[in-house]
């Protein structure tokens, strides 16, 4: 079968590999499609250190079960989460799940860039295969992950009714935020992205108003005139620009949120005045990941309908052409989220 790899140095290539077979309480999956992720992206880069491994967002139908599973069935369409906690370590104990020492060490074989991939027992067992609803496309199936990550974030730093919201970086992610929010019930909700493109798809749905973030100034202006010169409940940094987080401390009201939820630089620092953040009493909180829980939520919210992803796909490609993807997935300007389909899709 072909599966999507990272080659060192930083290079995505389209590989022959063995196909997997489904071990005791394990499921292969043939995959249907996979969203490359921002950071995918940071992998290639060599900006990522928690896992090597790429795709992460597959949604597919069931080949093959291991035994002892008896669900979902074979033919069963589904999305696969990669991690899983564990539900008994003291992270797990505070609701910190994606932060469990074991989170990581969980994953799809060879990753969801597959024809077919094998989902392990520990998976299956806690409930990361989900049925997808027959009103969920596999295009939004392929953003299950990403919708998770944000309302994992939006739970954490919480969304008081009418909340304020500027969201720094509005690539598919940041947009799915946006979205969440205000389904959700946010008031405002404003954005910055340099990508007029994103800038447009935001402003669709979610986002209220949107700017070029490389001028400051405008970004504060844009705040300061939607807030009555208050400042934003909630800042959210969706960008691996370390930059970002000052701008967005300056956007926070006195005693508000910063959400830390994009991607970091690796070896980047919190250059900020810590006596003004303990006088202003601000929140610098980060988010990491999502839990097969808040997929399952958001998966409720797209099969009701409640809010639209629809449009967020721009590009697809076959999966023997994934470089290509991942390069194009790379330029904000030409795409916005691009996937990989595989043998069990259909348009």
């Amino acid at each position: 079968m072909k599966a999507g790899l990272l080659a060192a140095p930083g290079r995505v290539t389209v590989d022959e590999r063995p196909d997997p077979t489904p071990g005791p309480g394990e499921v292969i999956v043939s995959m249907a499609a996979c969203g490359i992720c921002g950071s995918d992206l940071e992998k290639v880069k060599g900006n990522y250190r928690a896992t090597q491994l790429i795709g992460h967002e597959p949604v597919g139908t069931v080949a093959a079960l291991g035994t002892g599973v008896t669900a979902p069935a074979v033919g069963t369409r589904v999305f696969a989460h990669h991690h899983v906690p564990c539900y008994s370590c003291p992270a797990c104990y505070s609701g910190a799940y994606t932060y469990c020492p074991s989170y990581t060490k969980t994953n799809l074989d060879p990753g969801g860039f597959a024809e077919r991939f094998r989902v392990p027992a520990v998976n299956v067992s806690r409930g990361a295969l989900l049925p997808l609803a027959p009103t969920v496309s596999w295009e939004e199936g392929a953003l299950l992950e990403p919708a998770g990550c944000a309302l994992t974030a939006l739970r954490i730093v919480g969304l008081p009714p009418a909340t304020t919201v500027m969201i720094l970086g509005l690539g598919p992610v940041g947009i799915l935020y946006a979205r969440l929010a205000r389904t959700l019930g946010a008031g405002w909700i404003g954005g910055g992205d340099p990508s007029s493109l994103r800038r447009t798809a935001a402003g669709r749905r979610g986002v209220d108003a949107s700017v070029d973030p490389r001028n400051v100034e405008k970004v504060r202006q844009l705040v300061q005139l939607a807030t009555g010169g208050r400042g934003v409940d909630l800042a959210v940094v969706a960008t691996s620009a370390p930059s970002a987080v000052s701008v967005a401390v300056s956007l926070v009201r006195r005693g508000g949120t910063v959400n830390l939820f994009g991607l970091p630089e690796a070896g980047s620092h919190l250059e900020e005045d810590l006596q003004q953040l303990y006088l202003r009493g601000l929140k610098v909180i980060p988010t990491y990941a999502t839990t097969e829980r808040d997929i399952a939520e958001v998966h409720a919210l797209l099969a009701a309908k409640r809010f639209d992803v629809r449009d967020l796909v721009t590009h697809r490609f076959a999966l023997d052409k994934l470089p290509e993807a991942f390069e194009l997935a790379a330029q904000p300007e030409k795409a916005l989220k691009v996937i990989a389909t595989g043998p069990a899709y259909s348009g």
